[in-house]
């Protein structure tokens, strides 16, 4: 029982019996009353237009009706003009109902007489006298009784049809809730690609549509996720193929002291890059951690990119490639010195990699709060703009023309911003390459790990 009460067919049925039994109970409460109203005064309008008409008759027809009256209807009665009182009704003719027929006035009231109660109606004559017309209470209250019984037999085939009305309400809508439920059980199982048909109840059916949109959104980040884990697998069988290549010919004497410092440096290059990678994977990971911490202090913007683009102008020179340095402003930053160049470095190194020789990379600071890394390279397209910070995306698309990383460094750069409090945004630059621009916080920020960056589109 209580278990069925938690339910919400279970409530839904408890309150229309509530509310079906309150209804009725105050149905009942006032209409009772007013039934026996109505009924005595029905009778007071009956016996007043039985006396009315008697009183406007002939005296033959008015005796004979007299006469005839009191057999298990009303009492009639006639009072002459000396006072002398006729008929089954002539012993209710009271000393104050006399009196008020002396005074030629209208009589409705109720008489005790022989430890009964009637209501009983004078109406004057012409010439003197008054017709009376009685009907015992007892009759009265019968009449009523009677008809408060039948209100109360529909009160309470109302009352049944509202349980009924209210269990098939409390079957509509949890139905439509049960298969919702079914369909998101489904979707936790694994199962995607499913259709919700449309629902009668409008609210479930945005539980139902918005279900479909998780699902397919579910679809999507799986597909990526899958996409991800094939090139983190492929990433780590080439440098990891190489090292046991080598290492089997060096095991197996097949590589001469001649090849050997050459053997060396491959092996110190494959390894180096396996580091880089793995690094990159336990970057992403602490940046998700709830125990990444982050010490803020005043850093100078104009000092933050000249050491930047000091110590990536080597690089630069080694690819044949132009780092170029924006005019340089003295800007204060508030945020963490070294998680900014971490930042900082992250952006112009991907720069620096999609660039060909000859190229340019520019490091500029477009405003107060902002940083800007752009080149002159390939570029990204609409699509790429839209998944540029998703990590493996940008990778998995040009791994074979062009260029690439690990496929995880705009993804690091992207949480790394976030937890910064700083807004990252992707575009196209003016240069025809793309544009990654860091825009900081006014005031201190505290690690509030926001959703993460938005690609801005040219």
């Amino acid at each position: 029982m209580r278990r069925w009460l938690r339910t919400l067919g279970g409530r839904t049925m408890l309150a229309t019996t509530l509310v079906a039994v309150v209804a009725v109970l105050v149905t009942a409460a006032a209409s009772l009353p007013l039934v026996s109203l109505a009924v005595d005064l029905q009778v007071r309008r009956q016996l007043t237009t039985q006396a009315l008409t008697l009183a406007a008759a002939t005296p033959g027809v008015r005796d004979r009706a007299v006469a005839a009256s009191g057999h298990g209807g009303a009492r009639l009665a006639v009072v002459s003009a000396d006072g002398t009182a006729r008929g089954s009704a002539a012993a209710l003719v009271t000393p104050r109902v006399r009196t008020a027929i002396d005074k030629r006035s209208d009589v409705s009231t109720t008489v005790d007489v022989g430890g009964r109660t009637f209501v009983l109606v004078a109406r004057t004559l012409d010439g003197g006298g008054a017709l009376i017309a009685a009907q015992r209470v007892d009759d009265v209250q019968r009449t009523s009784q009677a008809i408060v019984l039948s209100v109360l037999a529909a009160l309470l085939i109302g009352l049944v049809i509202a349980i009924g009305a209210g269990a098939l309400l409390a079957r509509a809508t949890v139905r439509p809730l049960k298969a919702t439920a079914a369909l998101a059980r489904r979707i936790a199982a694994g199962e995607r690609g499913l259709e919700v048909p449309q629902q009668s109840v409008a609210e479930v059916d945005d539980i139902a549509s918005a279900l479909t949109t998780l699902d397919r959104a579910l679809a999507v980040s799986e597909d990526r996720q899958r996409e991800f884990l094939l090139s983190v697998s492929h990433e780590l069988r080439t440098p990891l193929t190489a090292v046991r290549g080598y290492a089997e010919a060096l095991a197996d004497g097949l590589i001469s002291p001649d090849e050997a410092a050459e053997v060396g440096t491959t092996l110190v290059a494959e390894t180096v890059r396996l580091d880089r990678f793995v690094s990159d994977l336990l970057e992403l990971a602490r940046l998700d951690a709830d125990d990444f911490t982050l010490s803020f202090s005043d850093v100078d913007a104009g000092v933050l990119v000249a050491d930047a683009a000091r110590a990536w102008s080597g690089r630069a020179r080694a690819l044949q490639v132009e780092l170029v340095t924006g005019p340089v402003r003295p800007e204060p930053l508030r945020t963490d010195p070294m998680r900014a160049r971490q930042l900082l470095d992250g952006l112009i190194e991907n720069a620096l990699r999609a660039v060909p020789p000859g190229g340019h990379v520019i490091v500029a600071q477009p405003d107060a709060r902002s940083i800007e890394v752009r080149d002159d390279g390939p570029g990204l397209d609409a699509d790429d703009l839209a998944h540029v910070f998703d990590r493996g995306v940008i990778h998995g698309r040009y791994r074979d023309a062009r260029p690439v990383g690990t496929g995880l460094g705009l993804s690091i750069a992207a949480r790394l911003a976030a937890r910064l409090g700083a807004a990252l945004t992707a575009g196209s630059a003016p240069e025809g390459g793309a544009s990654f621009r860091v825009t900081f916080p006014s005031s201190g920020h505290q690690d509030a790990r926001p959703a993460g960056p938005v690609a801005s589109f040219p």
